[in-house]
C-alpha cells in the first residue's frame, strides 16, 4: 500500500469514529463515503467488469442537495471518475428512511475502443445522468442506481459526520 493510500485510509478510520446527528433523517449537512462492490449489467458479456470497486465522497446539504465525486473502474476495466451534482427526495408516504436521488455530472474514462459504449462521449468525457433509489438507516445507506441502458449498480455509504 502506498504513502499517499494509508494517510487516506487512516483519515477516513478518524472520520468514521466522528459523531452522527441522533436523527439520521432530519435535514443537516452531511459528509459521507459511499462504497459500489456490484454491477448487474443488462447484456451480459464475458469481458464486463462487474466488480468496479467504486470509491467516494459526498456532501449533502441540509436542502438535500449534493456534490461528489466516485472512483470506480468502468464496464471495460478502465479507470473512471463521475464528478457530479444532485439532489435527493424523501419517499416518506412509504417510509421516512426511504428516497429518491438523481446525480448529473461529468463522467471520464470511457476511452480508445469504448468511447462510443456511453452517449455523449467526446474523447473520455461524457455527461451522465443517474438516478437512484436509496435507504438510510441511521449512519448508513444502501443504493440500486440505474445506468441507463447498461445496467445498474449497488452501492453502499456511511456518513462520516453531520452537523
Amino acid at each position: 500500500m502506498t504513502p499517499p493510500s494509508r494517510c487516506i485510509l487512516l483519515c477516513v478510520a478518524c472520520l468514521a469514529s466522528g459523531v452522527a446527528s441522533a436523527d439520521a433523517n432530519a435535514p443537516s449537512h452531511r459528509i459521507g463515503l459511499q462504497f459500489g462492490p456490484y454491477i448487474h449489467h443488462w447484456d451480459r458479456e464475458p469481458d464486463h467488469n462487474t466488480a468496479p470497486a467504486l470509491f467516494g465522497f459526498e456532501y449533502e446539504s441540509p436542502t438535500r442537495w449534493n456534490v461528489g465525486a466516485a472512483w470506480f473502474r468502468n464496464s471495460f476495466d478502465q479507470a473512471s471518475e463521475y464528478y457530479y451534482a444532485g439532489r435527493s427526495w424523501p419517499i416518506e408516504s412509504v417510509s421516512r428512511n426511504l428516497y429518491v436521488k438523481v446525480t448529473a455530472g461529468a463522467l471520464l474514462g470511457y476511452t480508445g475502443e469504448y468511447e462510443d459504449k456511453i452517449p455523449l462521449n467526446r474523447k473520455g468525457v461524457a455527461l451522465a445522468v443517474i438516478p437512484a433509489l436509496g435507504y438510510q438507516y441511521d449512519r448508513y445507506n444502501a443504493q440500486v442506481a440505474l445506468l441507463g441502458t447498461a445496467g445498474f449498480m449497488v452501492t453502499f455509504g456511511i456518513d462520516l459526520g453531520r452537523w
